[in-house]
């Protein structure tokens, strides 16, 4: 259990950071926009609108990472028994046919980041992604096949945590 609620802290951390990120592009596009050196000298000068447009996209950015760091925050962290199956929150262990292990977690958001925690290489999924799909429901020991690009692996699903 304590290493779930690391992996989360971890989680949250690289989303906060994620967030303050965004947050500071939005504000640095926002000023540019705004900038009286900025204003439009003729019809074919766009700078102050485009960077209007970049300060929105910014801002629907720096918004979906804190709704992001939101839904991590409220994340319930729960151990798993070997007869339960897999839901979001759970932390995946698979194992290929060359007995390679693989570590993902099940999140609501932040799919695709990859991150180190106590020595453990981290995926992160996400439920609507082909993978978290194909695992939901799916137990301890389950194998299954499934196609990366033009690659199919196999794949044992070693444990739930």
């Amino acid at each position: 259990m304590q290493y779930k609620k690391n992996l989360i802290d971890h989680l949250i951390l690289e989303l906060e950071q994620a967030y303050q990120a965004a947050l500071t592009e939005a504000k640095r596009a926002y000023s540019t926009s705004t900038d009286k050196a900025n204003v439009a000298e003729n019809k074919y000068d766009t700078l102050a609108l485009e960077a209007a447009y970049l300060a929105e996209g910014q801002a629907k950015r720096a918004a979906q990472c804190l709704a992001d760091l939101k839904a991590t925050r409220t994340l319930e962290t729960r151990d798993y028994s070997p007869g339960d199956a897999i839901a979001v929150g759970a932390l995946i262990i698979l194992e290929d046919e060359h007995e390679k292990s693989l570590s993902l977690f099940l999140a609501p958001v932040a799919g695709g980041l990859k991150f180190v925690v106590e020595e453990r290489a981290i995926m992160v999924i996400t439920p609507s992604s082909p993978l978290g799909r194909h695992l939901l429901g799916k137990f301890v020991d389950d194998e299954f096949e499934f196609t990366v690009g033009s690659r199919k692996k196999n794949y044992l699903i070693s444990d739930i945590v």
